[in-house]
């Protein structure tokens, strides 16, 4: 599922996970392949988001193997997906209502430059270097030292995710980014997510609609109860097929020859 392009970016193989007696994960494969964008669905507890939080060291695995970019990994934190490249915009963003724009952006990561003895902000670099790096993936803010607070649902994701863009290199991974706007504003954020992978990266795109995502993945990959029910590229199935995937965990006998789920 590399989309011929070699060594997938990602490859996760046989992850197991349990929560004492629960069996969460039950097996599961997941690739993504490079400057590919993966829809990852499935129902409410299917296990997508425990998927999610193994890739970017929120969990341990119980059992299976990680590999990036065709390299065996160890992934126990999120400072080591980060490290990789993995960058995750979740649905609550991480975003501080009263700071800036730019102070937002660069949370974590600030710019200093000395004046003496002391190490202060660089305000104006954070400043100019947020507005570029927006620009860069087509998103204009009026002005960077405006606080986030401020901003419509919209803004605040698209700024999350042009920090996730700039920052993370090689992966981007959207927890629901749609959830809650507008169409106007769902548009940009789909727009945005392509950009993303015209600038080279990978996506994954996690969401309840299935309209959102079919309009930007190239493929899918479908989960229920823990266990994968398959792979589908999106010139192989109809938006309602997905919908009905992901609500039975059942492939139609039409796309039974073209499903990876028992690879």
């Amino acid at each position: 599922m590399s989309e011929g392009n070699g060594t997938p970016l990602v490859n996760m193989r046989d992850i197991v996970k349990t929560f004492g007696t629960i069996n969460v994960l039950r097996g599961i494969d997941f690739e993504v392949g490079r400057q590919e964008i993966v829809g990852l669905l499935g129902d409410n507890g299917a296990g997508k988001s425990t998927l999610i939080k193994i890739l970017t060291g929120v969990y341990t695995p119980s059992g299976g193997q990680i590999y990036f970019e065709g390299q065996t990994v160890t992934i126990n934190s999120p400072q080591d997906a980060r490290h990789l490249g993995i960058e995750t915009v979740y649905q609550d963003l991480a975003l501080v209502p009263l700071m800036s724009i730019s102070r937002n952006f660069w949370l974590g990561q600030e710019i200093t430059r000395r004046i003496g003895p002391f190490e202060v902000l660089d305000k104006q670099e954070m400043a100019d270097r947020t507005r570029q790096a927006l620009l860069d993936i087509g998103i204009h803010i009026r002005n960077p030292d405006e606080p986030v607070g401020s901003l419509s649902g919209g803004e605040r994701q698209s700024i999350a995710i042009g920090r996730a863009v700039y920052f993370g290199k090689k992966l981007l991974i959207l927890d629901e980014p749609t959830s809650a706007l507008s169409v106007g504003e769902t548009a940009k954020v789909l727009e945005y997510t392509r950009a993303a992978k015209d600038r080279g990266m990978s996506v994954i795109f996690i969401s309840h609609n299935i309209g959102h995502v079919h309009k930007v993945a190239d493929r899918f990959t479908i989960i229920s109860h823990g266990q994968k029910v398959g792979d589908f590229r999106k010139e192989e199935v109809g938006e309602m097929e997905v919908a009905q995937m992901v609500m039975t965990g059942e492939v139609p006998e039409r796309l039974r020859l073209v499903t990876t789920g028992d690879d």
